[in-house]
């Protein structure tokens, strides 16, 4: 199957619901649906494979060591599509089924969508739903994991373009996760973690970044929590559509109930990417005054904005050696007084290692712009007490309301960290020193000075233009005023 094929197809289920529920809801019943049809397929695929090596063996094709996902009896895609009454209490008790019997990989993956309920999804829509997966033959042979992964992507996208503001909590700009990518430039043994992960988008492209130079991608660890429910079961389905099994991925509030913990305290990892919610009002600062895990660093955010409550946590979560962290943010957390202690301190302990700000639109429905903040535990010794600011905001593509990042942006963008060196009107290195008697503002525009694009101006012919036109605006009033006071008209 070519991939427009399969997009197409896959597309076209979301269109059966169209009308019938929210754009935002597709997703907790496609994806579980798709899923269930993927690893339907599979089973069958392995059956016939373990058919064929025992000369005909029904146990032996059975037998739980020929396949990478348990099917029990009546749960598979079959069954259910047999059914034309009371069709979503059958999926229910087949997706039930499925999670169990592979509790460890496969518990809460198919969400919590209401099946059940025929005024949400009648009879008839389940059958329409299910007949259209069941045109299509999921099996590797037919769909490889490299087409599967790219088609389940390319739903996940469509699904953030059509469900509006909601999207940005289950998709990041996959070009921008790119350059993050290019920045902390995963090891084939490293641990990667995503403590606000959505889709998993970010974590599956340090996979995609190994696999593409040709190295060993499948010894990564690969670990995230996400707040969602429906959103995290969609990541764990995302990392099997790309035939990755080894990562973890946990539900749960990280800054309230951080999940991944080794020893009673938090889990350290070599790589941390990531794109928090900003701005987070509701959040339990009074609880992190006491963090238990001693997250609160530098100091306590303010109550309307848990910005640097997400940075430190992620900085304790970073291995004391090895870690190294890309953040993409608002440019609000590079300059904001009233996190202003914080980020001295951060700074002054020298953590910050580049400070790239990014153009318009690349935050998922918004227009404001973006930056990532790169910080390393252990900096090299030629980058140590120093930053460099990289101002990319012209390094980009935007039609319209959207916005990414091509091939040559990212080139160029990730070429500059990683040569750490001035480049006239786009990077510029500072020291720590510098920095922090700028009173620990990091905002690009400071040290990364624009040339004039336009006719070189100096301040006194400035002041000259704006005197002429000065001059010009009380002569125009003054003969309006006369030609009002001609009329009658006093002002």
């Amino acid at each position: 199957m070519t991939q427009k094929e399969l997009e197409d197809y896959l597309w076209g289920a979301a269109n059966i619901l169209r009308g019938m529920i929210d754009a935002a809801d597709f997703k907790q019943y496609i994806f579980p649906l798709l899923f269930f049809k993927r690893v339907s397929d599979l089973w069958d695929e392995e059956f016939e494979q373990a058919l064929a090596e025992s000369n005909g063996d029904l146990d032996y094709a059975q037998f739980a060591e020929n396949h990478r996902f348990q099917i029990p009896e009546g749960c598979h895609w079959d069954d259910v599509r047999k059914k034309t009454v009371n069709v979503g209490a059958a999926l229910q008790q087949a997706l039930t089924g499925i999670e169990k019997a592979n509790f460890e990989m496969l518990h809460d993956v198919f969400g919590d969508a209401q099946w059940t309920n025929k005024r949400r999804m009648s009879d008839e829509k389940m059958l329409d739903l299910i007949e259209h997966f069941s045109q299509m033959n999921l099996t590797v042979a037919n769909v490889p994991h490299d087409i599967m992964g790219e088609g389940y992507e390319y739903l996940i996208k469509k699904f953030a373009d059509d469900s509006g503001h909601t999207a940005a909590e289950f998709y990041t700009n996959r070009t921008v996760v790119k350059l993050m990518t290019q920045i902390t430039d995963p090891h084939s043994s490293d641990s990667i973690y995503d403590p606000t992960c959505g889709s998993g988008g970010i974590l599956l492209s340090a996979a995609l970044h190994l696999k593409e130079q040709g190295k060993e991608y499948r010894t990564l660890k690969l670990y995230g929590q996400e707040l969602n429910l429906i959103t995290s079961a969609i990541a764990r389905i995302n990392m099997f559509m790309h035939n990755v099994d080894e990562f973890v991925i946990v539900q749960g509030d990280t800054l309230d109930n951080p999940q991944l913990l080794e020893n009673d305290k938090l889990k350290q990892f070599d790589v941390i990417m990531a794109n928090p919610p900003y701005s987070v009002k509701k959040w339990n600062r009074d609880k992190w005054l006491n963090d238990p895990f001693g997250r609160n660093i530098w100091g306590t955010p303010p109550q309307g904005c848990a910005d640097y409550a997400f940075q430190q946590h992620i900085m304790k979560s970073l291995k004391p050696v090895s870690g190294r962290c890309v953040v993409l943010w608002p440019h609000g957390v590079l300059f904001r007084d009233a996190e202003g202690e914080i980020r001295r301190k951060m700074i002054a302990e020298d953590y910050v290692d580049a400070v790239i700000g990014l153009g318009k639109n690349l935050f998922y429905n918004s227009s404001m712009e973006s930056c990532l903040l790169v910080c390393r535990m252990q900096k090299p010794v030629e980058r140590q007490r120093k930053i460099i600011f990289i101002d990319a905001k012209e390094e980009l593509r935007i039609e319209r309301t959207n916005a990414w990042l091509e091939p040559q942006h990212i080139k160029r963008i990730s070429e500059a960290y990683w040569q750490f060196a001035d480049v006239a009107n786009f990077a510029k290195v500072m020291s720590v020193d510098e920095v922090l008697a700028n009173n620990g503002n990091l905002s690009v525009q400071l040290y990364v000075k624009q040339a004039n694009t336009d006719v070189e101006h100096d301040t006194e012919l400035l002041l000259a233009d704006i005197k002429a036109g000065q001059v010009q605006i009380n002569s125009a009033l003054a003969d309006l005023f006369g030609q009002l006071s001609e009329i009658g008209i006093e002002v």
